[in-house]
């Protein structure tokens, strides 16, 4: 009996998807609720189980083909045996012992060419090409590997003229081969927000510094406490800096607002966008009401994210919203950068590389760990004054830890 395979809902306001990859082939046995193929949507993945167990039986939409929700991908036969795999070439080939083996096909031009200049025999060249056809890149692997000129045929006379010697190649070049690949659904829609972006505001980047000595020192004094109070929770950066943000989006309400057509609309919560590397590409799930969360809480969802993300399980829910984010290229190494909104928020923190650097203390120079942060933001309906201001709160609250809890 033959079952269909469908695309499933995806999504409030997801209407369709890309097949991504097919797990599965045609005469492949599966089991029931198997993954058997892989749809990309503008933000997520999604694994579309087996609906019985049995073999592929046909498949519908190849891979790269657009498929709306509802829509029959393959069908598989409910209960059939696995089809029986094709027998090797090395099978084969001992089956039928006399049949001859494949003539090569001739080389292309430029492969040609480059064989007669180094004197290379054809015969020692084998061809990796479509249909065996030898390419320049196989004679330059032979070239390399210290293959000798051909020599002469052994019924040519002895007085037969030597052929004039040939010049030592020059260094060939390496290969100069091109891949193309096909956008995904994913890189796409990141492209067109972030284009959208800075099409449509008027973004601007504000800078500052930050001594990250008293969090660090007091992360280096509690971590292990706070990890055995908290069930294994860790004690990151992360968590300071989203209070931190917090307390100055609250001070300066117009960072944490966002443009509705001709409106300006301010929140009373703080949903935070944390930006997570994942297979496909930066993701970007939101932390809701980042007010109401300890730092332990903050840190256990920003763990649970990073998990998603890396087996690729985030949803549509998970990244749906936000009000304002953060990012932090300091976990590849980035000293300096400026974000670019993640619309329709109109401001983003960005978190750098911890750097030791000499920084005048009372007088001094010393040695401190030292953060650069930026913060890009809308200056359509983001004065100045309130952006600097605001990151001038962040790392005032981050040099001095105990204002989180003091709330000043």
């Amino acid at each position: 009996m033959s079952v269909e395979i469908k695309v499933p809902a995806l999504g409030e306001s997801v209407a369709s998807a890309t097949v991504a990859r097919w797990m599965k082939k045609p005469g492949d046995t599966v089991a029931a609720d198997e993954p058997i193929v892989e749809l990309e949507t503008d933000k997520v993945t999604v694994e579309v189980p087996s609906p019985a167990a049995g073999t592929i039986e046909s498949v519908v939409a190849a891979e790269g083909a657009e498929v709306e929700v509802g829509a029959v991908l393959g069908t598989v036969a409910a209960g059939s045996a696995a089809a029986k795999p094709a027998a090797p070439p090395a099978a084969a080939a001992a089956a039928h012992p006399a049949a001859p083996a494949a003539a090569q096909r001739p080389p292309l031009p430029a492969a040609a060419k480059l064989m007669a200049d180094a004197g290379v025999a054809a015969a020692a060249v084998a061809g990796t090409g479509k249909a065996g056809q030898v390419t320049k890149a196989d004679v330059l692997k032979v070239i390399e590997g210290g293959a000798k000129p051909a020599s002469p045929p052994a019924s040519a006379p002895a007085s037969a003229p030597r052929p004039a010697p040939v010049p030592a190649p020059a260094a060939a070049a390496g290969p100069r081969g091109v891949q193309r690949q096909k956008m995904t659904r994913l890189r796409q829609t990141i492209a067109r927000r972030l284009k959208e972006a800075q099409n449509t505001a008027a973004i601007l980047t504000t800078f500052n510094e930050i001594d990250m000595s008293a969090v660090m020192g007091l992360r280096a004094r509690y971590k292990d406490a706070f990890e055995k109070r908290h069930g294994g929770v860790r004690l990151g950066f992360m968590g300071f800096f989203v209070k931190a943000c917090v307390a100055a989006l609250r001070e300066f309400p117009a960072v944490n607002a966002a443009i509705e057509g001709e409106e300006i609309v301010f929140h009373d919560y703080v949903d935070i966008g944390i930006a997570v590397s994942g297979p496909a590409g930066l993701v970007v799930p939101v932390l809701r009401n980042a007010e109401a969360l300890s730092i332990a809480g903050i840190e256990a969802a920003i763990a649970a994210f990073g998990k998603k993300a890396r087996d690729g399980a985030l949803t549509l829910e998970d990244m749906a919203g936000g009000t304002f984010s953060i990012t932090n290229g300091g976990v590849f190494g980035s000293l300096l950068s400026t974000p670019i909104l993640n619309p329709p928020q109109s401001a983003i923190l960005g978190m750098h590389k911890i750097e030791e650097r000499p920084v005048a203390v009372a007088g001094k120079v010393e040695i401190r760990p030292m953060m650069y942060v930026a913060l890009s933001y809308d200056h359509r309906i983001i004065d100045g004054r309130e952006a600097v201001s605001a990151l001038v709160r962040i790392k005032e609250a981050i040099e001095a830890p105990e204002r989180l809890l003091l709330e000043v």
